[in-house]
């Protein structure tokens, strides 16, 4: 049954499709929901059935949030779509980087003519280099034939950063662990400023702790200096954030891999401000975080090896910086995630999503 909704009209972004409905997926669309905007998830699997069954769950702060939505699998033919009048102002992407160029039929027929779409992925994304003379050439390692930058304009893209931590104990339900913000940026700039500050300020309405920045790039970069890091490392040591920063060799490898990074950013004209150190201290700040990329090789599911190490490789190899600490981290982890059935997602490039 459809859960009745609170008038958000005149505010144009009230419909919102999340594309996936796993750790993050769910912590966003799951509140959104329960404030009243109204949500359809496209699922699949298992996942597809317990929110059919059971609503979608969420545990955060303590308390379990179940909202009945609409689900669809990835064939909307008969739900929603061009034919009906149930168009999406917003289609937020909340699925593993190797899942995206699987989607790109599904996008070419949720994006309307007033669609934004939100990708809210780990790692180097696909647009990085949209709209700004940025790389010398396209990044094979997160959209190999370009489907996705043909499927959906720069200037519809809304960057996003995620840094809350949260995982999916089973089918359905997401589960909060730690932090908060959440940043968004225009890919184009100046691109549907408007827009922008319509979806974080419905977030807001929502509760959630959304933010704007005028570059987001340079935020996805300082997120990368941590995720290139302690996601591949976490494979190769079987151990969650705070134990590895912890460990003063781990500590000194994650130091001379973010040197390197830094390094890499300042060659593309991207400069965080922030030392290794400081962002370093910032996931240590968060506590005992078991690493997506841990999660998924547990579960011997892909991991996005490729989005968030390889692609940094790659844009190595345009600019001339030597890497060596993140060439020899992703050689290993590579081979790891083989050893464990969990191949990194540059060699499963149609993975499922949940």
């Amino acid at each position: 049954m459809e859960k009745s909704s609170v008038d958000l009209r005149p505010d144009p972004l009230s419909r919102v499709c999340v594309i996936g409905a796993g750790a993050i997926g769910g912590f966003l669309g799951v509140q959104l929901a329960h404030s009243g905007v109204d949500v359809r998830v496209i699922a699949r699997g298992q996942t597809l059935a317990a929110i059919r069954k059971h609503g979608w769950r969420l545990d955060i702060g303590g308390r379990r949030i179940a909202e009945s939505v609409l689900a669809f699998d990835t064939e909307v033919s008969s739900g929603f779509g061009w034919d009906d009048p149930w168009m999406p102002d917003v289609v937020l992407l909340a699925v593993k980087s190797h899942s995206l160029r699987s989607l790109v039929p599904l996008l070419t027929r949720l994006i309307g003519p007033k669609t934004i779409v939100v990708p809210a992925i780990n790692g180097l994304p696909w647009w990085f280099g949209a709209g700004r003379n940025l790389l010398a050439e396209p990044l094979t390692s997160t959209d190999p034939h370009g489907e996705l930058g043909n499927a959906v304009p720069p200037e519809r893209i809304i960057g996003a950063v995620v840094y809350p931590s949260c995982s999916s104990p089973e089918p359905g339900i997401s589960r909060h662990g730690a932090g908060s913000r959440l940043v968004f940026g225009n890919v184009v700039a100046d691109a549907g400023n408007e827009r922008l500050s319509q979806w974080v300020k419905l977030l807001r309405h929502c509760g959630l702790d959304a933010h704007t920045t005028q570059d987001i790039r340079t935020e996805v970069w300082s997120k990368l200096l941590g995720n290139a890091c302690f996601n591949p490392v976490s494979i190769l040591t079987d151990s969650a954030t705070d134990v590895m920063i912890d460990d003063p060799g781990v500590r000194g490898v994650f130091t001379q891999m973010m040197c390197e990074l830094l390094a890499l950013g300042q060659a593309l004209g991207i400069a965080p401000a922030v030392s290794p150190a400081e962002r370093i201290a910032t996931t240590r700040r968060l506590g005992h975080v078991k690493t997506s990329m841990l999660q998924d090789a547990e579960a011997r599911r892909p991991i996005e090896l490729a989005a968030i190490l390889g692609a940094v490789i790659e844009l190595a190899a345009q600019t001339g910086v030597d890497m060596p600490h993140c060439r020899t981290v992703h050689a290993l982890t590579a081979l790891r995630a083989r050893s464990l059935g969990a191949p990194s997602n540059s060699e499963t490039p149609h993975g499922n999503f949940r």
